[in-house]
């Protein structure tokens, strides 16, 4: 029985040290707070302002909203603000992102509306720096001069407007990037309970972020985890741990509701928060 309870304990103790964030030496998360998250923009697809579109971005500067992002590259290298790894869904076109060069992603229209493809430049001299940002980089083609070149574009864009902003991704390599090269920035690691969403038939180790065991590797500041799993042991032993608690995405004031003393920010899209 000794030996039994000694094995429980270096086991819970592990567990401990794999899913700690950040727990030394934290940057300020204080400018974060007070705002609600506007998903992609303050968007709606069947409108003249679709996801991820500039005019979304203006909206949701214009009525005080913070906004997530999404930023993945070109063919030649331009950070650009746009979601999926496929065009298809908001493009109507074959192929992934990183496949095409920006001059010709900027040939296409999202959805049905007259908006383009926009880059990170753009979107961010669209900002400036009048609501705090969340940037999420998409490493659907694994490779981190994503990171990189985004992180220019922020340094400069922090320096010019005082601009506040985090990033997060799904992809601890990324997370683990901003830890090596920019510890300073508020960095996130995103997750949820990916064995719930059965039809897109997740790799059984994703099970590793979804416990958040990457951790021990990236110590983010904050865990954005889908509000559904708001139960989700790991993501709420790093907020009692001093993890600053992000949720997606909020798609009404009932779902708001009912998640709201488990997170301290929320992104939300398809209602006003």
């Amino acid at each position: 029985m000794k030996i039994l309870l000694i094995a429980i304990v270096i086991l819970l103790v592990l567990y401990l040290f794999l899913i700690a964030p950040r727990m030394f030496k934290k940057p300020d998360y204080s400018k974060l707070k007070g705002v609600h998250y506007a998903h992609r923009g303050l968007f709606d697809n069947n409108s003249d302002a679709p996801e991820n579109s500039l005019a979304a971005i203006r909206l949701a500067v214009l009525n005080g909203y913070g906004i997530e992002m999404d930023i993945q590259l070109s063919k030649d290298n331009i950070p650009v603000v746009f979601h999926d790894a496929s065009l298809k869904r908001m493009c109507g076109v074959d192929g992934k992102v990183w496949e095409y060069t920006l001059e010709e992603l900027q040939q296409m229209k999202l959805v049905s509306s007259n908006e383009t493809i926009p880059t990170f430049a753009e979107v961010l001299d669209t900002v400036a720096g009048k609501v705090p940002l969340i940037i999420e980089y998409k490493l659907d083609h694994v490779q981190t001069k994503v990171c990189e070149l985004g992180n220019e574009l922020l340094t400069a864009y922090e320096q010019k407007y005082k601009a506040t902003y985090c990033i997060e991704s799904f992809h601890p390599l990324a997370v683990l990037w901003y830890k090596k090269n920019r510890p300073d920035v508020i960095r996130g690691q995103l997750s949820m309970e990916f064995w719930r969403e059965k039809e897109k038939n997740h790799p059984s180790y994703m099970t590793i972020l979804a416990f958040l065991l990457s951790n021990f590797v990236t110590r983010p500041d904050f865990i954005a985890y889908q509000h559904t799993d708001y139960k989700n042991i790991s993501r709420r032993i790093c907020k009692l741990l001093g993890a600053l608690s992000v949720t997606w995405t909020i798609k009404s004031v009932e779902q708001y509701q009912k998640v709201k003393e488990h997170f301290d920010l929320f992104i939300f899209d398809s209602c006003r928060l």
